[in-house]
């Protein structure tokens, strides 16, 4: 199985991020382990089932909000997650973000 099927390519980076599933209060925080222009990982021993609609919160030099989708589910692992809806200013800011990682690695 092909498992690089991104349109664009993601970065081994650690962002912070706050998750709201569909149907909660709670926030969830944690982290990256990897980041695109149009999805990430999270690493959790918890995850969510595919299909489970979020509300994120990306922390980096502002607070990026973005509609997602969970893609994949990795029992103990993590989940792939599809963002769905970005503002485009917040879209311009995770590119930037993104070009200036990938030229510091």
């Amino acid at each position: 199985m092909n498992r690089n099927r991104r349109a664009h390519p993601r970065l081994k980076t650690s962002v912070p991020v706050e998750i709201i599933v569909e149907g909660s209060s709670s926030p969830y925080r944690g982290a990256t382990s990897d980041l695109g222009l149009t999805g990430c990982y999270i690493e959790t021993c918890f995850p969510w089932p595919v299909g489970t609609k979020l509300d994120m919160k990306l922390q980096l030099e502002d607070t990026l909000l973005v509609m997602a989708t969970v893609v994949t589910c990795d029992a103990l692992v993590g989940n792939g997650i599809e963002f769905t809806k970005m503002l485009p200013e917040d879209i311009d800011e995770l590119r930037s973000f993104l070009e200036a990682a990938k030229k510091s690695e």
